[in-house]
């Protein structure tokens, strides 16, 4: 009780008194009542939104340009299922926040896909979206890069280490940056470099 009062910026007696409640015991699933006026309680950077029939905290993320993550973190759930006429907290500024630096993952992508689209790494993907596997559902939203990688071209006489202190860089991290389990270059062969 008292974590939620503090987190609406009211009292549990508030609570109490609001929700007809003799003590401070709560149960999981329990809806109480927050304030008597809804604006008090909605922050302006939120909308409030009431689950229907057949909603899934997937198809909400997809809808609004958000991830399951977030709202599963912004809502303090647990799991991903809903209750119908349930309310969930929606950040408004999500549908905003699409932009050059983010991508919507549509049917068929892949990270490896993504990464080479906008001349990344896949581990640097998954690290800037917190990701611990290479599996992506439709419509999440990733995170992009921001510095840039340009590409060469492998020429005759090429090695690795010559690129790398071409581009200021290491061996390793040129491997990493192409997926590379090997040093063998293939002339022709275009490479990511920073």
């Amino acid at each position: 009780m008292w974590s939620i009062a503090n987190k609406y910026g009211t009292t549990v007696s508030k609570l109490k008194e609001l929700n007809n409640l003799s003590s401070n015991v709560l149960q999981v699933g329990q809806t109480l009542k927050i304030s008597s006026n809804e604006k008090d309680i909605i922050p302006d950077d939120y909308i409030l939104y009431k689950v229907k029939s057949g909603d899934s905290l997937w198809n909400i993320a997809k809808e609004y340009n958000t991830t399951v993550d977030t709202l599963k973190s912004v809502n303090n759930l647990t799991s991903d299922k809903l209750s119908i006429n349930q309310q969930l907290l929606i950040p408004k500024n999500e549908k905003l926040s699409v932009n050059s630096n983010t991508y919507v993952v549509k049917k068929g992508d892949t990270l490896w896909d993504i990464a080479n689209e906008y001349n990344t790494t896949v581990s640097e993907l998954k690290s800037l979206n917190n990701l611990s596997t290479n599996v992506l559902q439709i419509g999440q939203v990733l995170k992009l890069p921001t510095k840039s990688y340009g590409t060469y071209t492998v020429r005759k006489g090429d090695s690795l280490w010559k690129i790398a202190q071409e581009y200021n860089t290491s061996v390793s991290e040129l491997m990493k940056l192409n997926n590379l389990n090997s040093s063998t270059l293939q002339i022709g062969t275009s490479l990511l470099v920073p």
